[in-house]
């Protein structure tokens, strides 16, 4: 029963790092469009949509310029 517990605790602090790394990416893309840098904003972006998704950030490099549209 023990194990289980520690199982739950993990997953929710996945999720809770999960939810702050969303946090982060969209208010960067907010920071960058209020200081006029849309090109940079979009890279953020990018990144916030795939989080929402609810889909791990991947690894491979060809995924990641998948997902920032490069």
């Amino acid at each position: 029963m023990q194990r289980a517990g520690k199982t739950h605790k993990a997953a929710a602090s996945d999720g809770l790092q999960d939810m702050r790394l969303k946090n982060f990416f969209r208010e960067c893309k907010n920071i960058l469009k209020n200081a006029d840098e849309p090109d940079s904003a979009f890279y953020f972006e990018q990144l916030e949509e795939h989080m929402m998704t609810g889909k791990p950030l991947p690894s491979e490099s060809k995924e990641i310029s998948r997902i920032l549209g490069v």
